[in-house]
Order: C-alpha cells, then sequence, then structure tokens
C-alpha cells in the first residue's frame, strides 16, 4: 500500500520537474501537434477577431507580444512601447521611491525639449499630470496618459500594422491562436489523484505538446444527472472561463470523454490553507502571513466582483498555494453572476462561513464575500473559525445560531488592527459591514491592517511570499487515503445530454492557452520565418497546404477493410479478371513488338 503511493508520487515529482530530459515534459512530436494551420484556414476566424487596441494588443498575450516586437521594428513607435513600459515599473515602485521615479518619466517623456518626447499627449494633461507629481505622487499618476491618450496614438501602429506587407500575415496568422482548439483525454497524461471534488476526483495531469502541468477535474456524467447538477456544472465552467485572475485558479481546457466532463485547472502544489493551518506546527499563523494571505484572496475577490460575481464559499480549504507561495482561490460551484445593480437570494455555503443575510434568506449582492473574509483572516490568526471551535462536535442549528447572534472573541494573537479588521468585516449588518458601504475591496485596502501591503506590487507578482512550499513534497491525502467515489446506478445518458455536453466541452480557453504557449517557449520556436523577404510555407498563400496524414489506425483499418473485399467470391472473380485481362494485353503488347 505504502510502496503504490512512493510510486505515484515519485512519478508526479518526475513530471512536475520537467521529466529530466531536454524537452522538458514535451512529446517528441510536439512541434507537429502545434503546427500552425495554412493562413487560408485562418479566414473566418480572422474577421471575427475584434482588432481595438485594449483586446488586441493588451488583453491577448501572444496579440501583445507580436504587437510589441511589430513596435521595437519601427523607430516613430518604440518611444511609445518605452514610455508603457516605465509607467508599468512606476506603478509598482515602493512608495518611498514614487516622487523620483514619476520625475524622470516626467522629464523624459512629457517634456518637450526630451527627445522622447510624445508630443501625442496633450498639454494640459501634461500640466495636470505635473501638479498632481508635486502634490502627492501617486501609483495611478500616469493612467490618464496611458488610457486616454496613448491608447489613441497606439492606434495609429495598431492600424498600420495591420496594413503592412511585411508583418501583416504575421498578426494574422496569431489570429489562430486566439482560437479553441479541439482537445481529448489523449492531450493529456494523467498522473496521481489529488482529491476530491463534488462530482468525480481531480488528478494532476500534463499536456503532451508542451509539458505544463495542470490539475483535472472530473466531472462524472451520470453522477451529475442524478444530482441535476448541469446547471451547476455549467455556471462553474462558464465563470471559470470568463475570469483571469492571477487569485484565481484558471481554466485553460473544458473536454468531455465518454463518462465524464473535464475542467483542466492551474494546478496549486502547495496544498491547502486548511491543511498548512492544521498540519504545519501549532494551529494557525503568524501575523504577517496571515496578512499576505488576506491581501492576496482580497485582490482575488475584488477581480471576480468586477465581472459581478459572488463567490460565496470562502474557507481555508479552498484557498490553495502554488509552487512559489502564492494563492488563489479556488471551487468555483457556488459561485454565481448578478446582474448588474441587482440583488440575488439563496442559502448556500459551507456551515460557520455563511453570512447572516444569507442564513436569513435575505437578498444580498457581494457583501457574504467580504464575512467570509473576515472569517477567514480570524481563523488563519487564531487556528479556529470564528463561531466554532477546533474539532468540537456542534449542531448546524447552533452553529448558525451563534453566527446571529453571538460575537466573536479576540485572544492576545490579534493586534488591535487586526481585530479591527474583523470586526469590520464580521459585522451582522451588511449595511455596516467593511467593503459593503460603496467603495468594495478598495475601501478594505485602505484599513490599517493592510498598511504595509503595496498592492500593486502584489498585483505585479513582485511580493515575496512569507512561506515557500516545498518543491519536493506533495502536499495532499496518500493514494489510498481519498475515498472513492461509489458506482452511480439506475441513470442512464442519452442523446438528450448531448446539448449539454456540447456546451461544456469547448476546447481550449484563448488566454491561459497563449500563457501556456509563451511560458513553454513552444511559441518562440514556432514563431519563425523563412529567409530574408521569404514567408514561410505556412504563411505563403501561393502555397497549397498538404492534406493532414492519416493516423495509423486508419491505415490498419484501411488494409483490413481491403483484404475483406478481396476475400468475398465476387472480388475474387473480379481480382482473376483483372489479371486475366492484364495479361491478355502485356502478352498482345509483346506480341505487337
Amino acid at each position: 500500500m505504502e510502496l503504490e503511493n512512493i510510486v505515484a508520487n515519485t512519478v508526479l515529482l518526475k513530471a512536475r520537474e520537467g521529466g529530466g530530459g531536454k524537452r522538458k515534459g514535451k512529446s517528441k512530436k510536439w512541434k507537429e501537434i502545434l503546427k500552425f494551420p495554412h493562413i487560408s484556414e485562418c479566414e473566418e476566424l480572422r474577421k471575427s477577431i475584434d482588432r481595438e487596441y485594449y483586446s488586441l494588443c493588451y488583453r491577448q498575450p501572444i496579440g501583445k507580444l507580436l504587437f510589441r516586437q511589430f513596435c521595437e521594428t519601427r523607430p516613430e513607435f518604440q518611444r511609445c512601447i518605452k514610455f508603457l513600459n516605465s509607467v508599468v515599473e512606476y506603478e509598482v515602485t515602493p512608495d518611498e521611491k514614487l516622487g523620483a521615479n514619476g520625475k524622470e518619466i516626467i522629464s523624459t517623456y512629457l517634456s518637450p525639449e526630451s527627445s522622447d518626447y510624445i508630443p501625442e499627449i496633450s498639454l494640459d494633461l501634461i500640466n495636470e499630470t505635473k501638479e498632481k507629481h508635486e502634490l502627492s505622487p501617486c501609483k495611478e499618476l500616469f493612467s490618464h496618459c496611458v488610457n486616454e491618450e496613448l491608447s489613441v496614438a497606439l492606434g495609429v501602429p495598431v492600424f498600420v500594422v495591420l496594413q503592412t506587407t511585411s508583418h501583416k500575415e504575421h498578426i494574422e496568422l496569431g489570429f489562430y491562436l486566439f482560437s479553441r482548439l479541439p482537445v481529448t483525454k489523449n492531450t493529456f497524461r494523467q498522473y496521481r489523484v489529488l482529491g476530491k471534488g463534488g462530482f468525480g476526483e481531480v488528478c494532476a495531469c500534463q499536456v503532451r505538446a508542451t509539458g505544463k502541468m495542470y490539475a483535472c477535474k472530473r466531472l462524472e456524467k451520470k453522477r451529475i444527472k442524478k444530482r441535476k447538477g448541469e446547471a451547476m456544472a455549467l455556471n462553474e465552467k462558464q465563470i471559470l472561463e470568463k475570469v483571469n485572475s492571477r487569485f484565481v485558479v484558471n481554466l485553460a481546457y473544458a473536454y468531455e470523454t465518454k463518462d465524464a466532463l473535464c475542467l483542466v485547472l492551474t494546478i496549486m502544489n502547495g496544498g491547502d490553507l486548511k491543511f498548512h493551518i492544521y498540519n504545519m506546527g501549532n494551529p494557525g499563523f503568524e501575523e504577517d502571513r496571515a496578512l499576505f494571505y488576506a491581501a492576496e484572496i482580497l485582490c482575488g475577490l475584488e477581480d471576480l466582483h468586477r465581472e459581478f460575481i459572488v463567490y460565496r464559499d470562502l474557507k481555508p480549504e479552498n484557498i490553495l498555494l502554488d509552487d512559489y507561495g502564492h494563492i488563489r482561490i479556488s471551487d468555483l460551484g457556488l459561485a454565481v453572476k448578478i446582474p448588474e445593480g441587482e440583488t440575488i437570494r439563496g442559502r448556500v455555503g459551507t456551515v460557520g462561513y455563511m453570512a447572516p443575510e444569507v442564513l436569513n434568506n435575505q437578498r444580498y449582492a457581494l457583501c457574504p464575500d467580504y464575512w467570509g473574509l473576515g472569517c477567514l483572516i480570524y481563523e488563519m490568526i487564531a487556528g479556529q473559525s470564528p463561531f466554532r471551535g477546533r474539532k468540537e462536535k456542534v449542531k448546524r442549528e447552533e452553529v448558525d445560531k451563534r453566527v446571529l447572534e453571538i460575537e466573536e472573541s479576540y485572544s492576545d494573537k490579534f493586534s488591535e488592527e487586526a481585530k479591527c479588521v474583523c470586526k469590520l468585516l464580521l459585522t451582522k449588518d451588511p449595511k455596516e459591514r467593511l467593503g459593503c458601504r460603496g467603495e468594495g475591496a478598495s475601501e478594505v485596502k485602505r484599513h490599517p491592517f493592510f498598511k504595509s501591503i503595496n498592492f500593486k506590487r502584489l498585483e505585479a507578482g513582485i511580493l515575496e511570499p512569507p512561506f515557500v512550499p516545498d518543491p519536493r513534497a506533495v502536499y495532499c491525502k496518500d493514494v489510498l487515503d481519498i475515498e472513492q467515489f461509489s458506482t452511480v446506478k439506475g441513470v442512464n445518458l442519452d442523446q438528450t445530454d448531448d446539448d449539454f455536453y456540447s456546451k461544456f466541452a469547448t476546447g481550449s480557453v484563448s488566454i491561459p492557452w497563449q500563457n501556456e504557449m509563451i511560458e513553454t517557449e513552444c511559441f518562440s520556436e514556432l514563431n519563425t520565418f523563412g529567409t530574408i523577404g521569404e514567408l514561410p510555407q505556412d504563411l505563403d498563400r501561393s502555397y497549397l497546404p498538404e492534406p493532414p496524414k492519416k493516423g495509423i489506425l486508419h491505415r490498419f483499418f484501411r488494409r483490413q477493410h481491403h483484404q475483406n473485399n478481396s476475400n468475398s467470391p465476387s472480388n475474387s472473380k473480379t481480382h482473376s479478371n483483372h489479371h486475366v485481362n492484364s495479361n491478355h494485353v502485356t502478352s498482345n503488347s509483346t506480341g505487337s513488338s
């Protein structure tokens, strides 16, 4: 039994390290698998792509990369890119250096006497920026210059690049990379089970073509149908697909097998917060560590709330650590998108973490998530949840009553700032709760508890986590300790389920897939041109693409079919006549000669 777990962990760790070879986990045929299609095959997709600057050249990772590569070849656009890069660096600068760095940007790009002066930015906006810098330099000092003026200026090179013969085909082929690629179970290698979800197991997997590791969440079709969970499963998939955040697990692929629907998600090798709170020494964290995780969770909630999505299930086991010690929010099964300006009602969540308005079945919007954040901060510091002791056996009704009626108690482990932020987040009246008074996450970020956090640097992934997981450890239960699902009986799948499956199994998700191509260096190896003045074959419209090669199974079954036809009586007769006729022609030819 122990041997089976050791083998499973060893194989997984080997895969995480890239397999030990030069290909870093890539298949031998990875270039063939990811081969670009011919430009003629991308026409319809090309017409559907939004060519607006923000969408094409900023939001799309490969579009951004291609656009900047183009601008670097044009001196008249280089200063715009340099200015953009300087502003990005400025926004993640430590507070004490903002004044000096801001002054340098103004003198370099916003002063007419400078060789890198950007005339596209209006003088009124430049003067306004200088005044703000003198009063109090802030991280948003240059935001108007970038968002209002520079985006218009960069709209010119967007138009130019799409009309320039030498780069037009290059960008158009890039459109292909924004599409959904067909995905099957054969796209991945499967490794050990990591845990259980509501409808099936979660296991580690690796993309054969790129070598990138993911977690595959299997949703068993029969289990979904038996529990009438189609809407819940599709809702989670669509929300994951919509949200692109470094603080929320990303959906990279969605596909189906004969028995299951599969969500391929960001793999988090560091385990969940529940494991770290309770299984790594004394329960709870030092306040600095709890502060760091709370700040990243808050950023994740902000990204969800920006899309009007309320999460509703914040608890330690749903917060996962990656290889470097950063966290992501996972398991969006209870999340729901709220129409802008409206509220919803629904008594869903986990006992001990549901907000009073949820327990009372009142209408709400995003407020329950700030209650959940308060519960998490409290538990990370105290080493137990605010309304139930560690391993305390208590009925659900009693826990709900405590949430509604009892004030939580604080030990000396809490600083005054930590105690204050928890009290404000755990305010029972949602109208008075921190984060629910009109400003959302921005209000929470300004609380003194977070005064040491530079959120711009945090959001850029620059701040160092207080704890880094051991890369040689597997932070999950032993394979045999993960309880297996029972077989679902009495449920039959039929054609009426196919419509749901087609909405779910949509293949690769554009932005995560583009990031995968860049991170694994596949795109840089594939994105090559011919000799100077020549286009590669996939960009040459005069070159006719070769028909796809038939697989070995196709050739095998074709041979079998041919043999079966050859053995039939009618075919035997025809076969004989064919040889007779052939011999006859041959003999006549010989005789004539």
